[in-house]
């Protein structure tokens, strides 16, 4: 395959241009027409499949199964998924009935911020990109895309469906590395969506700010965000978690922003655990790992090298895996077990193949030094006991909170998805809640002369002012004072003001 082409940076003006040009006409706003590039979208994927497994293949080492399973077929979901439900979720919505302003007609239109910028990371290049963009074109927004260069093949083929199955009208692809993102972060956008490392985050937010352009992020590689995986041993069924817990540290070869980082069981029942954990590699991998065709590799040396030093310097255990070849990216699966807290493997989010195992004493423990520690992207507990489950999740704070899984809750249909804090802002990528990601709410109303909001609410609005009319417009009903009988409803007074309404309107009526 041939080099990727790179953007050149003098046409990135360009491109913005025409595309905030295409989005002054209208044309994104027509629900048919975005239901149609969604069709478009979710057909490009599907009709690439193929190409689109052979590249993250070629780039990632990733096996074409796992691929289907992690990136290709939930990105085609994420299409499907607005596809079938934009109609509705494009639907004008009325507010809640109030009488003051019921005759104002108060609605909320649902439309496109605009021009919007994707970054996507290279550990998932589909699900993050064109994912994402399933959300842009249900929301009516104009798109550009930058993809990972890490990933030149699945780029090149992801450029190809671009191009061929959407129309450049709303959706465009710009391919290239650290001078393209510059040139990107000086144009104006309506909205920023990013996935990937901390550092590259704070960029892209101090690039916004100078326009003021919200932006969500979902950061990896922060200092201390890590998600932990916390286990009862008296109630969790112990195999099946083993087995939950690796998959999900093996899955990508650990490069999942969400897969468990590390794991916290009392110091009694470490031994039993890790014994699981053995048993369950041995079923993943009967022979040798490093010539599995369902194993990944490391995404660049540098990672792999990064890993290693992980691995080398710890003072824990290592009870499974331990090998590494920087020159192929290979790091074996890895379990390290008797780690402490200011462990070589507990520096920051590790992004690969490697699990520490920490004693504790108890919960509290756990949920002490999971507070310690920055807010995580997701947090796991493997219990049967409700309590037990209440008790980590009230306690603690995390993007998303998941009770005997791991991983899976990204592409769980109908859950918002996104980091707090350190670990990013805004609930984002999964259906409804993508496509709220790219919409404004725009309230409207329309007052006509008749309506009682200008003949009893509102009278005193005009000059001359009086201490009466004041008191009538100002008049808000409070709630009772702590400690106080809350009162009944003024239901009289309700039906008064709906009568007096009703007469000024039909007599309004009849005077036109």
């Amino acid at each position: 395959m041939a080099p990727l082409a790179y953007t050149p940076v003098e046409d990135i003006p360009k491109i913005h241009a025409e595309l905030r040009q295409a989005f002054r006409t209208g044309k994104t706003k027509s629900v048919a027409y975005r239901k149609e590039q969604l069709a478009q979208l979710a057909w490009g994927q599907k009709d690439n499949a193929t190409r689109l497994g052979e590249a993250l293949q070629q780039d990632l080492g990733r096996p074409p199964i796992e691929s289907d399973l992690l990136d290709i077929n939930p990105s085609i979901g994420e299409a499907k998924d607005a596809y079938d439900n934009v109609e509705k979720w494009a639907r004008t919505e009325k507010t809640r009935f109030d009488f003051n302003w019921f005759a104002s007609g108060p609605r909320i239109r649902k439309e496109p911020k605009g021009v919007v910028l994707i970054i996507a990371p290279f550990n998932f290049p589909i699900l993050l990109l064109l994912g994402h963009l399933a959300s842009a074109i249900a929301a009516g927004c104009c798109v550009l895309l930058k993809p990972s260069e890490l990933c030149p093949a699945t780029c090149q083929v992801v450029t190809d469906i671009v191009t061929q199955y959407l129309d450049p009208d709303m959706v465009r692809i710009v391919n290239g590395d650290v001078p393209v993102v510059t040139q990107l972060l000086e144009l104006q956008w309506d909205h920023i969506l990013y996935t990937g490392g901390g550092r590259v985050a704070k960029i892209i937010s101090m690039a916004a700010a100078k326009f003021l352009t919200p932006v969500t992020l979902e950061v990896r590689f922060p200092h201390h965000r890590k998600s932990p995986v916390v286990i009862d041993p008296k109630t969790a069924d112990l195999p099946l978690a083993a087995r939950r817990i690796l998959w999900g540290k093996i899955a990508n070869a650990g490069q999942v922003c969400t897969a468990p980082d590390y794991v916290l069981i009392p110091r009694e029942a470490q031994d039993a655990f890790v014994k699981e954990l053995q048993e369950a590699y041995k079923s993943f991998y009967a022979e040798d790992v490093a010539k599995s065709d369902s194993y990944s590799r490391i995404v660049s040396q540098a990672h792999a090298a990064r890993i290693k030093r992980y691995i080398d310097e710890t003072k824990g255990k290592v009870v499974i895996g331990g090998a590494v070849d920087v020159e192929t990216r290979f790091v074996a699966p890895t379990v390290v077990r008797d780690v402490s807290f200011d462990d070589s493997t507990m520096e920051d989010e590790i992004f690969g193949p490697l699990l520490p195992i920490i004693p504790v004493r108890d919960v509290d423990e756990a949920i002490e030094l999971i507070n310690s520690r920055e807010t995580p992207l997701s947090l796991y507990v493997f219990t049967k006991d409700a309590a037990f489950k209440a008790k980590v999740f009230d306690n603690t704070q995390s993007g998303a909170a998941i009770a005997n899984e791991v991983v899976i809750h990204v592409g769980t249909t109908g859950m918002p998805f996104g980091g707090v804090g350190p670990s990013g802002s805004g609930g984002y990528l999964t259906g409804k809640y993508g496509f709220e990601t790219f919409t404004h709410l725009r309230g409207t109303l329309d007052n006509p002369k008749w309506c009682a909001v200008d003949t009893l609410v509102l009278k005193g609005r005009y000059p001359p002012y009086t201490v009466k009319n004041l008191r009538r417009m100002l008049k808000v009903s409070m709630p009772p004072r702590a400690g106080a009988r809350a009162g009944g409803k003024r239901w009289g007074l309700w039906l008064v003001l709906a009568l007096v309404g009703a007469v000024s309107a039909v007599l309004t009526r009849r005077r036109v």
